[in-house]
């Protein structure tokens, strides 16, 4: 097996392929010691024992690299404001849809939404450092939505799935987890969450017209956004997308409740702190309808696939580790819940959006969270009927966008992908630009595209990442058996060094 190195030949260094090694000794990198739970190791990721309770009481206390969050904060508040500012808003297009209906449907209250989530996005973006979102469990709002759930028994289900990934976080099992799951699954996951995005954009969409009688919100307004979003795709950073967007959407939404007749959104100092306790029953009718089905797709989508992500789109950046991620998730609904507040977590569709519209640190969430603070303190539930009108011309088109950004992680799966990178770490080559890696030959290339498509095939006909990574399992231990099979047979370049002549030999008898 032979490892080349190339130089990095791109000029973007921000390019989400891109995967920085600097030299063992550099004590200023995160690379050389990361390790999946946040402890310190020479180890790489994937070669990390599980924790123990002393590993993990010092990955608490060591790895949070809050000095590290803060100059990152501080560089980019400097050098990206209109990127920051743009890419706070790169998530509305899943936020709103899903937390206006959970709403209407009284399976959630707004304003203790707003302010729990908010609170969560500050103390995200000032703990980790990156534009890490704070997006709804999409998986238990479907089924909440679907099953008329109450309140309690949503407040139950998102209570219950933190209970269990603060568990596993907190025991080490997610770490186990990392070092178990093949990086073709994960990048299978991403690709099948990628495209299930643009799959939902596609459903916002196909229901507007290009002259319908909505003026605001048809299929015009989203081939114009569609264009703008594309024709300035090559200066993301520096054209603000959402910025533009966004207030023009709030302003046709604000038009047309006018017209209606509606109630406008108006100022009025709320505090939604009204403590609700559901009873054993509605916790467990809640977990085991809306919640059980929401932990594989926690722990898969938003916690191991957004370390991941990170990695791939923040490489100079420190990326939170699946064990403070879990942590986050736990708190996140242990504290939100009990009052109300829509269930959450972090999830690749959100980094990937926040990143796509210019977010390149945790200022963006940090301005996201104190907005979402102040609508639900002064606002409250009167942003119900804005939020509902915006138009989903816009949201689509933003959507989409966020898809495929995330998408296109899988295309380093055979070029610089992170265990790719392991290998080359393991024979000693370190270098401090991209390498372009070919530790792999064909059919180990063809096993692992192979694999994550069928991650990626199954995700998205059962619209389910656990599916997608069961079939992905199972498909990789059946590929890989095979092919390790077929390279224990004896062959022709076993006779090499024998005397015995190879297919390849060109002899006097042979040529004659």
């Amino acid at each position: 097996m032979y490892l080349t190195v190339a130089p990095h030949t791109s000029g973007h260094s921000e390019n989400h392929n891109s995967m920085s090694h600097p030299p063992p000794n550099d004590p200023t990198s995160w690379q050389q010691y990361e390790s999946t739970d946040g402890a310190m190791s020479t180890h790489s990721v994937h070669s990390e024992p599980l924790p123990t309770r002393r590993r993990i009481v010092r990955a608490l206390t060591e790895g949070l690299e809050i000095t590290g969050a803060f100059r990152n904060n501080w560089r980019n508040l400097l050098r990206n404001k209109t990127g920051e500012l743009s890419g706070a808003f790169g998530d509305l297009g899943t936020l709103v849809p899903i937390m206006v209906a959970l709403s209407s449907a009284g399976c959630i209250n707004l304003p203790a939404t707003l302010v729990f989530s908010g609170a969560w996005n500050v103390l995200s973006g000032l703990i980790f450092g990156i534009p890490l979102p704070v997006q709804p469990m999409k998986a238990l709002a479907a089924v909440a939505l679907s099953r008329n759930l109450t309140q309690a028994e949503t407040m139950g289900a998102g209570i219950g799935v933190a209970a269990m990934v603060m568990l596993f976080a907190l025991t080490g099992t997610l770490v186990k987890m990392v070092d178990l799951i093949p990086l073709p699954i994960i990048k299978g996951i991403q690709v099948g969450a990628g495209l299930s995005l643009c799959l939902t954009a596609g459903n916002m969409l196909s229901g507007l017209e290009l002259n319908g009688t909505i003026w605001y919100d048809n299929l015009f307004w989203a081939i114009g956004a569609f264009i703008f979003l594309f024709g300035t795709a090559r200066w993301a950073r520096k054209v603000p997308f959402t910025l533009l967007i966004v207030p023009v959407g709030c302003l046709f939404a604000g038009i047309q409740m006018a017209k209606d007749g509606a109630e406008l959104p108006h100022w009025g100092f709320n505090v939604p702190l009204n403590l609700q306790i559901p009873t054993p029953k509605e916790f467990a009718d809640g977990f085991s309808i809306a919640g059980l089905g929401q932990v594989p797709m926690t722990i898969l989508n938003s916690i191991i696939a957004v370390m991941f992500l990170a990695k791939d789109l923040l490489p100079k950046q420190r990326p939170p580790s699946v064990t403070f991620l879990g942590i986050s998730v736990g708190l996140m609904n242990l504290t939100g819940c009990w009052f109300g507040a829509m269930p959450v977590c972090h999830g690749s569709g959100g980094l990937a959006a926040q990143f796509r519209f210019g977010a390149r640190s945790g200022i963006s969430i940090i301005i996201l969270g104190s907005i979402k603070i102040v609508l639900g303190l002064m606002i409250g539930d009167s942003m119900v009927g804005l939020l509902d009108r915006f138009p989903k011309s816009f949201l689509g088109i933003m959507v989409f966008a966020a898809g495929m950004e995330l998408a296109a992680v899988g295309q380093n799966l055979n070029s610089t992908a992170h265990d790719l990178q392991q290998l080359e770490e393991e024979a000693g080559i370190f270098h401090d630009h991209e390498a372009t890696i070919d530790p792999v030959d064909k059919v180990t290339e063809d096993t692992r595209w192979r694999v994550m498509m069928v991650t990626v095939g199954m995700f998205l006909a059962f619209h389910n990442c656990f599916i997608g990574f069961l079939a992905g399992l199972v498909a990789y231990r059946m590929m890989s058996a095979a092919n390790k099979k077929e390279r224990s047979k004896p062959s022709w370049d076993s006779d090499i060094g024998s005397g015995a002549v190879t297919p390849h030999e060109t002899t006097p008898l042979l040529s004659a």
